[in-house]
């Protein structure tokens, strides 16, 4: 799993019959040391509801898949499990800026 923020969404009309009705969001995992080499944005299955510039929490794998119920065999990789309303990492103030965005 891994935290990130969702920066954007991504629709399609032609796809796998396993992503009908599945929200698709674009999560990028926040960096937890400023000198980490950028990673790729995921496409993540949204069964949350999950808004633009909010923290998430992202499943890899057969976890991903079982968010959506079932026994979780889906044609997709990750997917949001948890929607952050807040947290504390020592040195990062991630949570302290998304608390005041939230609350203004």
């Amino acid at each position: 799993m891994f935290l990130g923020k969702v920066i954007g969404e991504v629709w399609s009309t032609r796809r796998s019959r396993d992503l009908d009705g599945k929200r698709l969001l674009v999560v990028e995992r926040l960096k937890m040391d400023p000198h980490e080499d950028e990673v790729t944005p995921v496409i993540a299955a949204d069964p949350l509801g999950a808004d633009i510039d909010e923290y998430v929490v992202v499943a890899f794998g057969k976890a991903a898949r079982v968010a959506f119920g079932g026994d979780g065999d889906f044609a997709f990789e990750a997917a949001i499990v948890g929607i952050v309303d807040g947290g504390h990492v020592p040195s990062k103030d991630w949570f302290d800026s998304y608390k005041r965005e939230k609350e203004g």
